[in-house]
């Protein structure tokens, strides 16, 4: 039988208060304060983003309106569906554009998007393991996609991840290793060590050992490729370090939005800095991609990579993200 429409779900709720002061909880409201949107579904799991965190705690640059439900991830089965790609019943899953963000996200019981948000569950992910990869395992397959695209041959040298272990950082060692190449992962939390080495890291590094605060337009060329998760000086750092040739991806700002670089490692050494933008990634790009992460770039054991909250326990972690104390994935069991 098909799912009904309940006429309330429980869900977390962030809002600001008359004196400014940001408040969130979990309660309960009426599906008639859902958004507007093409099809309605039950969310059985979403995860936790760093962009989760900042727009749960009232972020500006991420939470525009109040009140605001978190989660730019959400995978259940639809209930109602006025689009001809979707019908009652179907297991989907949910991520991209404003979800989570402008548009109320998954962090719900009930989510109500446009069509055009919606993906069909990639055959091959069980709706756990596609919230396991969510909004941070997609990134990380773009940055792995950007290289193959740029012929990045495995054979050229070691590729460095920074970041390494948060959630995009600790899925782009694992796609990276598979896909053969030599993963340097670099990370300031000795506790996460043991976790890079099983996802395939040849050599752990410190952030000492990436970032320089030299004036030096050029260092040492040490990497064929480097994907960057946290920006600032450390991503400017393994720019000056990467080899002739080399690209580097970019997708995170946690050490800096700031980049002291000048344009030598671009014109001398023709490197290539990739921006990695995934919430505007088209509908065909995210299929094929969400499609190899099910498929040919389907990672082994990918349960050992994420610890589950559920819903009602979603502040703890939101303040662990925020501290930096998060190694690997959080997903959230909603229902």
């Amino acid at each position: 039988m098909p799912p009904s429409i309940p006429s309330a779900f429980s869900c977390f709720v962030v809002q600001k208060g008359a004196d400014g002061a940001i408040h969130s909880a979990s309660e309960r409201r009426p599906a008639a304060d859902l958004p507007e949107g093409d099809v309605l579904l039950r969310v059985d799991w979403s995860s936790l983003n760093y962009k989760d965190a900042l727009s749960a705690t009232g972020h500006p640059g991420v939470t525009k309106r109040f009140p605001h439900v978190p989660g730019i991830d959400a995978a259940g089965q639809v209930i109602e569906s006025r689009s001809e790609r979707f019908r009652q019943g179907d297991q989907v899953i949910v991520g991209g554009a404003d979800f989570g963000t402008a548009h109320w996200g998954g962090w719900a019981e009930l989510a109500r998007v446009p069509a055009d948000w919606v993906l069909p569950l990639p055959a091959g992910l069980t709706p756990c393991q596609s919230m396991i990869h969510g909004t941070a395992g997609f990134t990380a397959a773009m940055s792995l996609a950007a290289l193959e695209r740029r012929a990045v041959d495995p054979a050229g040298g070691p590729v460095l991840v920074t970041g390494a272990s948060g959630g995009v950082g600790s899925i782009a060692v694992a796609l990276l290793a598979k896909a053969g190449f030599e993963v340097e992962a670099a990370t300031g939390k000795p506790s996460a060590h043991e976790l890079l080495r099983r996802l395939g890291a040849a050599k752990i590094l410190g952030r000492e050992d990436v970032a320089d605060t030299s004036a030096r337009p050029l260092l040492a060329a040490r990497w064929t490729a480097v994907v960057d998760n946290v920006g600032g000086n450390i991503l400017a750092s393994a720019i000056r370090a990467t080899r002739p040739g080399g690209c580097v991806t970019a997708c995170g700002l946690t050490a800096g939005a700031e980049l002291p670089l000048t344009v030598y490692p671009f014109i001398l050494r023709g490197v290539e800095l990739v921006g990695i933008d995934s919430a505007g990634t088209s509908l065909a790009t995210r299929e094929a991609l969400w499609a190899k992460l099910a498929g040919p770039w389907k990672l082994a054991d990918l349960e050992s990579l994420a610890t589950t909250v559920p819903l009602s326990e979603v502040q703890r972690s939101v303040q662990e993200i925020l501290e930096g104390r998060i190694t690997g994935r959080v997903v959230v069991k909603i229902s």
